[in-house]
C-alpha cells in the first residue's frame, strides 16, 4: 500500500500549482564561476594579511584582480573604477606590511564589491570579512618567516644565519654557515627533519651542541627556511 499512497502524494504535488516566489535570475556559468573563485580568493587574501603572510596576500590579491577584470568584460554595470582603487589601496597596505592599513583596505574592497552587487541586481548577496577560515589544510602564517626566526633565535649562537650576524658568530663554538648547510648535496628534507628531531648528541666541537626541544611545527618552519635558502642559492 505504501507505493500506491506514495504515487498519489507525488502526483498531487506535480499538479498543484506552486506558490509564488520572487524572481531571481540566475548567472550564466562562466560569471557564476568567476564569483565563487573570487569568495574563494577573498577568504584567502584576509587570512593571509592577518597571520602576516604577504607573499601570499599579494598572491591571492593578483588571482582575485584577474578574476574581477574578467567579470567586468562579461558584465553591465559593474564599477571597475571603485574596485579598481580599492584593490590598489590594499596592495599598498600588503606591499607595506601593515595591518592595520591591510584591515581598512580589506573591509573597503569587501564594501565596494556588496556595492557591486546592489547595483547589478544582486543585492540579496552580501560578503563580509570571515570570521573563520574554511581551509583547515591551509596554514596561513609565513612557514619560511617562522623558521627564519627560529634560526635566529636559537642556531644563531654559533651557526651564521643571513640577516641575523654580519660575519661568524661571536657565541660559542662556530657551527657551518647556514647557507653552506642548504646547499650540502647530503641535507635532503627527510634528513633534516630527522636531525631537528634527534637531541643532537656527539654533534659539533666537543660534541657538545644542544638540543633545541622543537615541536613538530617548528621543526617543518625551519625546513621551510632550508628550503627557501637553497632555492635563493639557485637563482
Amino acid at each position: 500500500m505504501r507505493p500506491f499512497f506514495a504515487a498519489i502524494a507525488l502526483a498531487f504535488l506535480l499538479l498543484a500549482p506552486a506558490h509564488s516566489q520572487p524572481s531571481v535570475r540566475a548567472e550564466p556559468t562562466e560569471s557564476s564561476g568567476l564569483m565563487i573563485a573570487i569568495q574563494l580568493r577573498h577568504t584567502k587574501l584576509w587570512f593571509a594579511g592577518k597571520f602576516g603572510n604577504w607573499k601570499l596576500a599579494t598572491y591571492e590579491l593578483d588571482l582575485m584582480e584577474n578574476a574581477l577584470d574578467q567579470v567586468m568584460r562579461l558584465s553591465s554595470g559593474v564599477a571597475p573604477d571603485a574596485l579598481a582603487k580599492q584593490a590598489s589601496s590594499l596592495r599598498a597596505s600588503i606591499e607595506a606590511k601593515n595591518f592595520g592599513e591591510f584591515t581598512k583596505g580589506f573591509t573597503a574592497l569587501t564594501g565596494a564589491c556588496n556595492a557591486c552587487h546592489r547595483a547589478t541586481g544582486h543585492e540579496f548577496i552580501t560578503v563580509g570579512v570571515p570570521a573563520y577560515s574554511p581551509y583547515p589544510d591551509q596554514i596561513f602564517d609565513d612557514q619560511v618567516a617562522k623558521g627564519r626566526a627560529l634560526a635566529w633565535s636559537i642556531c644563531g649562537t654559533c651557526h651564521v644565519v643571513p640577516g641575523n650576524q654580519p660575519g661568524p658568530a661571536a657565541l660559542g663554538p662556530s657551527g657551518p654557515n647556514f647557507v653552506d648547510l642548504a646547499n650540502r648535496p647530503s641535507l635532503t628534507e627527510e634528513s633534516l627533519r630527522q636531525f631537528l628531531g634527534s637531541s643532537h648528541r656527539r654533534i659539533g666541537t666537543d660534541q657538545a651542541m644542544p638540543n633545541p626541544r622543537l615541536n613538530e611545527a617548528q621543526i617543518e618552519q625551519i625546513i621551510a627556511y632550508f628550503e627557501a635558502l637553497k632555492s635563493d642559492s639557485k637563482h
